[in-house]
C-alpha cells in the first residue's frame, strides 16, 4: 500500500501523533501495540515528554528493538535540562496494569483490527474505563477504501479480524464516549482521489478522544479504580532514565567542566596578552612620539592598537589576578566532605565572579554564585582559594619555563651529560 502514498501511510500516521504532541504537549505518553518501537523512537526527541512507555504482546520483538531507545553518546556528553524516562512492557491490551493509569496521551495505531470483537470490548474497558487517559488516538483501516488497492481481496492483512467502515467505527467510538465520559472527533490520513473523498473517506480512519472528567456513565471506571492499586499484570522489559541536569551528580559534573574550561581560557588569554604586551612595548616607548612612516604620517592605527592592548591588559589584571603563593596551604573539601590540603607554589587566581559574569552557561547551570561555590567546594577536581571565592589553576607556562631553566642549569654543570668515569683498558696494562 505504501508506494501509493507520499509520504508512506505509516509515516503519515506517525506524523499525525507527532503533530498532536506538538500542539497539546503531553508529559506522559503510552503507545499500545508499539511493535518495533518506530513511533517511540520519534517521540523521544520531543522535550515536553517526561515519561514515554510502549506496550506490546510480542516480548521477543520488544527485546530485539528496545536498545534503539537507549540514550546516544551526545545525551551523555551534553545532558539536557529535561527529564525523560522510557519503559517497555510485555502485555495484552485486554488486561489491566496499575502502572499504565493516568497518562496524558494513549495511542493505538492500527491495533484494534487485530483483536476479536469481544476483545475490542475488553480493550475499551481497559483503555477508557481503567487507564482513564486525558486523550486517546485510535487509528484503524477504513474498509471502504479497499477497492482502490489493485488486486486487493478481503482484508489488508492476514491477521486482521475485521475492518470497519466509517459508520461502524463511528458507532463504536460514540458508544465509548457514552460509556466512559469522552468526546471524539473523526479524521484520518491517506487521501483518496479528490472526486471520491465524500464517498470513500481516508485510507486510515482516526478517532481522537478527549476525556470529559465527570461527564458520562463511569460505572465501569469506578469499579476499576477500586482495584487499580493491586493490578500488575504486565512484564517490565526495559527501563531507562536519560541523563538529565535534574540529577545533581550530572549537574555538578557538567558545571565543573564548564568552570574549568572557562577558567583555563581566561588563564591562557591573560598569558597570551601579557606576552604580546611585552613584545609590543619593547618596540617603542609609549611616552615618546610614535614612529613615522616614509611619508612622515603618524602610524595612528598601530598606536590605537597598542593603546587598546594596554587597556585590555589593565582589564585582565583586574579580572584575573595572578598570584604567587610560596609554601602556602590551601584547603578545600573533597567529595566525601573530608579536609584536604596541598602546597601550590605558583598559580593563577580566577575569581568566581569573573566566571559568573563571563559565561552564561555557568550562570544557567548554577543559578547563583552561592550554588556555584557549593558545587565547586564539593568536587575533588577543583581547587579553591582559602576564602572560597576563586578557582586556582597551575601556571603551566611558568612551570615549563622553570623546567627549561633547570635543564639549562644541569647542562652548564655537566650533570646532564653524566659523570661516568671512562673504563680502564686492561689489555693496555697487559
Amino acid at each position: 500500500m505504501d508506494p501509493i502514498f507520499s509520504p508512506p501511510l505509516h509515516r503519515q500516521r506517525h506524523q499525525f501523533v507527532i503533530d498532536f504532541v506538538k500542539r497539546r504537549k503531553p508529559q506522559k505518553v503510552l503507545d499500545l501495540g508499539c511493535s518495533e518501537c518506530s513511533l517511540l523512537k520519534l517521540l523521544k526527541f520531543h522535550r515536553e515528554i517526561e515519561l514515554l512507555v510502549g506496550m506490546d504482546i510480542d516480548g521477543a520483538k520488544l527485546k530485539k528493538r528496545m536498545h534503539g531507545l537507549a540514550p546516544m553518546l551526545t545525551d551523555y556528553l551534553q545532558p539536557s535540562d529535561r527529564q525523560l524516562r522510557i519503559e517497555l512492557y510485555q502485555g495484552s491490551v485486554t488486561q489491566r496494569d496499575a502502572r499504565l493509569r493516568g497518562f496524558d496521551l494513549v495511542t493505538s495505531i492500527e491495533l484494534i483490527e487485530h483483536l476479536t470483537l469481544p476483545d475490542v470490548q475488553r480493550f475499551s474497558d481497559v483503555v477508557f474505563g481503567y487507564m482513564t487517559p486525558g486523550a486517546v488516538i485510535v487509528s484503524t483501516p477504513n474498509c471502504e477504501f479497499n477497492p482502490l488497492f489493485p488486486g486487493n481481496v478481503g482484508f489488508r492483512h492476514h491477521d486482521h479480524k475485521f475492518e470497519w467502515s466509517r459508520a461502524e467505527f463511528e458507532s463504536w467510538a460514540l458508544g465509548v464516549c457514552l460509556d466512559y465520559g469522552y468526546e471524539v472527533e473523526f479524521t484520518g490520513v491517506g487521501q483518496p482521489p479528490p472526486d471520491q473523498h465524500q464517498s470513500i473517506g481516508f485510507c486510515s480512519q482516526i478517532g481522537v478522544f478527549h476525556r470529559l472528567g465527570g461527564k458520562g456513565n463511569n460505572n465501569n471506571n469506578v469499579l476499576f479504580c477500586e482495584e487499580a492499586e493491586d493490578v500488575l499484570s504486565y512484564t517490565l522489559l526495559y527501563s531507562k532514565n536519560y541523563p538529565s541536569l535534574h540529577d545533581n551528580n550530572i549537574l555538578s559534573r557538567v558545571l565543573v567542566m564548564e568552570v574549568l574550561s572557562g577558567a583555563d581560557k581566561l588563564r591562557r588569554r591573560w598569558a597570551e596578552e601579557e606576552e604580546t604586551g611585552k613584545r609590543e612595548t619593547g618596540r617603542w616607548d609609549y611616552g615618546s612620539d610614535p614612529p613615522r612612516n616614509a611619508d612622515g604620517e603618524e602610524e595612528e592605527e598601530e598606536e590605537e592598537r597598542h593603546l587598546e592592548m594596554e587597556e585590555k591588559q589593565r582589564a585582565m589584571r583586574i579580572l584575573v589576578q595572578r598570584q604567587e603563593v610560596e609554601d602556602r596551604k590551601l584547603f578545600w573539601k573533597d567529595g566525601q566532605g573530608q579536609q584536604e590540603s596541598c602546597k601550590v607554589n605558583r598559580c593563577v587566581h580566577i575569581p568566581l565572579v569573573v566566571l559568573w559574569s563571563r559565561y552564561p552557561k555557568v550562570r544557567a547551570l548554577a543559578g547563583s554564585i552561592g550554588n556555584l561555590r557549593q558545587h565547586l567546594m564539593d568536587h575533588p577536581d577543583v581547587t579553591l582559594s582559602q576564602d572560597g571565592l576563586a578557582v586556582l589553576l597551575n601556571n603551566q607556562e611558568q612551570e615549563e619555563e622553570e623546567e627549561e631553566e633547570e635543564h639549562d642549569d644541569l647542562d652548564d654543570s655537566g650533570y646532564a651529560r653524566g659523570s661516568v668515569e671512562p673504563e680502564e683498558d686492561w689489555d693496555a696494562d697487559a
